[in-house]
């Protein structure tokens, strides 16, 4: 799932007449990025929430979102070079955005259809459209390691940007057998010393996490009721039911008009 219907008031006066995912980043809309990637990985369909000024977004990618051809004979070939997209318009269907857990719980009938794929159909990519995130990878591998574990979400944290110097969520690591550290994400009270970082906004979700005893909204949330994430997974944090590990690829949360300028002047250097 995409996420791409906020308002994205800090971006105003640019968001007034378009919607942040598609702000342009170095020659293409910020969600493209985001796009690409899951494309170039495997996955086949998104689903993508939209609320203000949601049309613009259906009008610029339709269903049917298509990899342009690789730039040279050296670029990694992707799995497949198109990726379904399914729309939840909750600006249409109720007005306005339903902030991330009801939007999730929006989309659910979408994200998780009856298809007889077991418990891979029961699971499923969250990420922003409002993140610069060139490096990160949709890993298969991932996905497996997720699926075969007990975990409700997975979440990729990176260092805290200056706008976020307290952080998010505490990182326990339990586990250090695969390429990065994984370990329990922590709850943490706030006068607990140990290090927080920040959400990435990327992770990898059970639709339990949407389901009593966690969530009391009902599938398709047909009473577009508005509910934040963050408190579903403090929740399921405190119960160990939350793993995380750190990205250490670039990373900007394009929220304001000061940083989508300077990430389009100066952008990030790739990690080596």
């Amino acid at each position: 799932m995409l996420l791409a219907a906020g308002r994205g008031e800090r971006m105003r006066p640019l968001t007034d007449t378009t919607p942040k995912p598609l702000l342009p980043v170095r020659g293409k809309p910020l969600m493209q990025w985001q796009l690409e990637a899951l494309a170039r990985a495997g996955v086949g369909r998104v689903v993508v929430n939209t609320a203000w000024l949601g049309p613009q977004i259906a009008a610029q990618f339709n269903d049917v979102f298509r990899l342009q051809p690789a730039s040279n004979k050296h670029e990694q070939l992707s799995i497949q070079d198109s990726l379904q997209i399914r729309y939840s318009h909750e600006g249409q269907d109720f007005g306005a955005a339903l902030e991330t857990a009801g939007g999730i719980a929006r989309a659910l009938p979408l994200l998780c259809p009856p298809t007889g794929a077991g418990a891979r159909a029961e699971v499923f990519w969250v990420l922003a459209g409002d993140v610069y995130v060139p490096d990160f990878v949709f890993s298969p591998a991932a996905v497996a390691r997720f699926l075969a574990g007990d975990k409700l979400a997975h979440l990729w944290l990176v260092p805290n940007p200056a706008h976020n110097l307290r952080g998010d969520f505490g990182l326990g690591t339990v586990d250090t057998g695969g390429p990065t550290p994984v370990g329990l994400a922590l709850n943490l009270p706030a006068a607990d010393p140990r290090p927080r970082y920040t959400y990435s906004t990327i992770g990898l979700y059970r639709r339990a996490l949407f389901e009593s005893p966690w969530c009391d909204i009902a599938a398709g949330n047909p009473l577009g009721i508005k509910a934040p994430l963050a408190p579903l997974l403090r929740a399921a944090m405190d119960n160990g039911f939350v793993s995380a590990e750190l990205y250490g690829g670039r990373w900007t949360d394009v929220g304001t008009p000061e940083r989508l300028r300077a990430l389009n002047l100066n952008p990030p250097s790739a990690q080596p």
